[in-house]
């Protein structure tokens, strides 16, 4: 948070989507038949986190979604996914949109990610132009372009987003280019290499979920408190996959809702941990939890009923056997610092 990290996100799914330009159903069409963002809003490189919906509104996963405009007569869409996730993903997509739009699974290409308020002064040296771009955009930069390491890394999609709460980029490249550029972003004294626990503990303070502990199946963007990346005529409209569960909870509220958690000491929390009220009551479970470099102490996420979700509510954790006190905290526990445009 302080400086640059960088990350090896390459197990995560990387995939192109298209149909031909002018065609009945263009590929962002397409896409909003699988979640409820709105995809057909998105403007040539710009790009949206959104979740890839079940049938009872359930989430299989969530994703990136970037429009990267028209190429070679192409209407094209870039996701990624979650590494874990990506057979079935793939599958999910073909089995619902495959007939009428091409898909082009990724399967060379690695994801190198670099975050922090000092990766756009290290990565601006090496892809000129990457300071300029807004958060939540994608775009290409093509070897010929870019200036004294022309051809080293191939051709790379860039895009100012990322997992952590900070500033910064993920770098789609050749997987046989990525090693070159990695050796050569470690070797800037602002960077250091982190690993994944670490960046389980950041987008945990950041309060942003990992599927299969805090988001799955079961779970429906509106008790995962994801309201706000489901678009606003895609509410009114009601035509996303789980529409009926969704739209009932959007007006009659969810049985459960994510909330941060603080508890009290310095005991971590972790996944699976029971929550009770202060009256002995169970009440949910924690999702994730550990300790907060960042915070100082042990965070947590977890569902809890709707009556419990206001910050400050006391709360009891089951750690080890013991009742130890906690509350339902503001989230994110760190303040975010993504880069936003300058008036």
């Amino acid at each position: 948070r302080a400086s640059a990290g960088l990350f090896d996100v390459s197990h995560m799914g990387q995939a192109l989507l298209s149909t031909p330009q002018g065609a009945k159903t263009g590929v962002a069409a397409l896409v909003e038949r699988l979640c409820a963002g709105n995809i057909k809003g998105l403007k040539p490189g710009r790009m949206r986190y959104t979740q890839l919906l079940n049938d009872e509104g359930g989430i299989i996963d969530d994703l990136m979604v970037a429009n990267i405009g028209v190429q070679g007569g192409r209407e094209w869409i870039f996701i990624v996914v979650n590494g874990a996730c990506k057979v079935g993903d793939f599958r999910h997509i073909e089995e619902r949109i495959g007939g009428e739009c091409e898909m082009l699974i990724l399967h060379d290409q690695a994801l190198l990610a670099l975050q922090g308020p000092k990766a756009i002064s290290v990565l601006n040296s090496l892809f000129p132009g990457v300071a300029d771009m807004a958060f939540m955009s994608m775009k290409k930069f093509a070897a010929k372009d870019y200036g004294d390491y022309r051809g080293d890394y191939g051709d790379a999609w860039i895009s100012r987003s990322g997992y952590t709460g900070e500033d910064g980029f993920e770098i789609s490249l050749k997987d046989d280019k990525a090693m070159k550029l990695a050796e050569k972003l470690a070797s800037f004294d602002e960077v250091e290499p982190i690993g994944l626990g670490a960046r389980d503990s950041l987008r945990l303070e950041a309060g942003l979920c990992l599927y299969g502990h805090d988001i799955d199946e079961s779970a429906s963007p509106v008790e995962a408190n994801l309201v706000w990346s489901m678009g606003k005529k895609r509410r009114e409209a009601g035509d996303f996959p789980g529409a009926k569960r969704i739209l009932a909870e959007l007006k009659d509220g969810p049985r459960r809702i994510l909330v941060g958690i603080r508890p009290d000491g310095r005991a971590p929390a972790r996944a699976h941990t029971k929550i009770f009220s202060v009256e002995g009551e169970p009440i949910g479970e924690i999702t994730s939890g550990g300790y907060g470099p960042g915070v100082g102490g042990p965070i947590a996420l977890g569902y809890v009923p709707p009556a419990f979700k206001t910050p400050g509510t006391a709360l009891e954790l089951e750690v080890r056997g013991k009742r130890l006190p906690a509350r339902v905290a503001q989230l994110p526990f760190v303040p975010h610092n993504y880069h936003r445009k300058k008036k």
